[in-house]
């Protein structure tokens, strides 16, 4: 069974006035998980197939194909992880 670790190479938090956390996936895992997260969340945008704009559970968040995921409005790494293991698991 896959865990939230096996998709996830680290996740860092940003400076600011909004504080968002930035996945970046596993290299070998990105297009995997990529596919999960496109399957689960709602598309509100698509940037040239570079940037999707997608939505999950009323969170926002942004998906690059690049395996890098910014996401907004959690206030804690504990809350992120849940909310990953329900998109990608």
């Amino acid at each position: 069974m896959s865990t939230v670790a096996d998709y996830v190479s680290r996740i860092e938090g940003t400076c600011g006035a909004e504080s968002d956390l930035i996945v970046n996936f596993k290299y070998e895992k990105k297009d995997e998980a990529i596919a999960n997260i496109l399957k689960k969340a709602t598309l509100k945008n698509n940037l040239a197939g570079i940037i999707f704009e997608l939505t999950y559970e009323n969170r926002s968040f942004r998906l690059y194909t690049s395996g890098k995921a910014i996401f907004r409005g959690f206030l804690s790494k504990p809350e992120l992880m849940d909310f990953l293991a329900k998109l990608l698991l």
